[in-house]
């Protein structure tokens, strides 16, 4: 477990994964454990939403693309690479054509294998401050690799009406609750605010929207994506592809709150 702190802030990371992040001991993270999801927060790549309908396939520019919903990339290990005590940055690192193990078969999918054409690394940090947490995302790779790119935390809820302020729409949570698995859109936003007990501004650099999603009242992901996987129809998935250029692709989320 790696622990950061600064004034009265404090984060905990366990193998990559933000399982806290407390302001004069307010936790923010939904708890692993509790009602609603087994993470606390979890990455997607290269690909965001389902691929079942589409025999697990992603149309890519070079060779075969197994994934299943939402890539591959939490089929890997990260590492640390470095620690501070206000700091600490992760990496996965996947070289193309390797075959990974499908931890969701065959008990939540009939997908067994996974597998993409490119090589890359996804570099995960941290930074925390007397007021914020900031979440870092470097994506390297080969030129023109295709990628969609999601972040997915949960933060934790205390009042039976909660509501998420996004640009000049205030959404509930009987709304997120009920646009079920395809999650809630919210259409070309960079900053959201959830007004619970306590606010939490959550402010983007990178991302394009965001997706809401939760099954219970006690939990929320409000997620950062890069395109709105249910835009389009699974088999055209790819449309929602960014393009790696020779230099890196950096995202940031940042946690205020």
């Amino acid at each position: 477990m790696v622990n950061l702190s600064s004034g009265n802030t404090n984060a905990k990371i366990e193998v990559g994964e933000l399982v806290s992040y407390q302001l004069n001991n307010h936790e923010y993270i939904h708890q692993k454990g509790s009602p609603g999801w087994r993470n606390s927060d979890t990455e997607m790549f290269p690909v965001i939403g389902p691929t079942a309908e589409a025999g697990f396939r992603v149309h890519v520019p070079r060779g075969n693309a197994i994934q299943d919903q939402h890539g591959l990339l939490r089929e890997l290990d990260y590492q640390l690479l470095s620690n501070t005590k206000t700091t600490a940055e992760y990496v996965k690192t996947y070289k193309a054509g390797t075959v990974i193990k499908n931890s969701k078969f065959p008990d939540k999918s009939s997908a067994q294998l996974l597998i993409w054409p490119f090589s890359f690394e996804f570099h995960k940090s941290f930074q925390i401050t007397d007021n914020h947490l900031e979440i870092s995302f470097r994506i390297s790779g080969e030129k023109d690799m295709p990628f969609m790119l999601g972040y997915h935390p949960a933060f934790k809820l205390y009042t039976d009406n909660p509501v998420i302020i996004a640009e000049d729409q205030t959404i509930s949570l009987d709304a997120v609750i009920g646009a079920g698995n395809r999650a809630l859109e919210v259409n070309d936003c960079k900053n959201v605010v959830l007004r619970d007990v306590k606010e939490l501004n959550i402010k983007t650099e990178g991302f394009k929207h965001f997706m809401l999603w939760t099954e219970v009242s006690n939990m929320i992901c409000i997620e950062p994506i890069t395109f709105y996987p249910y835009a389009v129809p699974q088999m055209q998935l790819h449309e929602g592809f960014d393009y790696l250029a020779e230099k890196d692709r950096n995202f940031k989320v940042t946690l205020i709150p």
